[in-house]
């Protein structure tokens, strides 16, 4: 593996523990916010496992992001979204 992709490899365990530390950043703040959540990570964690000609599917990915099943932290950590924060995200998603 090449120092550049050692690199990135460790800025993604980053990312992905910042996120788990912070549990109140809901999906839809992040992507409101930053214009992608935790599902597109594990969208785009299945599109460059495809690309290495690997299969994970997008349950597997949501775990590997969530760090447990995607049905478990949704019990615990997510939140019903304000009316402000659907408002947010159909007018960033209007376009």
């Amino acid at each position: 593996m090449s120092t550049e992709t050692e690199i990135q490899a460790a800025v993604f365990r980053r990312l992905i523990e910042h996120l788990d530390s912070r549990k109140d950043a809901q999906n839809i703040d992040l992507m409101n916010l930053a214009g992608f959540c935790r599902n597109c990570l594990s969208k785009w964690y299945v599109t460059a496992a495809q690309d290495q000609g690997k299969e994970i599917n997008y349950e597997e990915a949501r775990e590997l992001v969530y760090g447990m099943p995607y049905s478990d932290w949704k019990e615990k950590f997510q939140l019903e979204a304000s009316a402000e924060q659907k408002f947010l995200f159909e007018k960033n998603n209007s376009v």
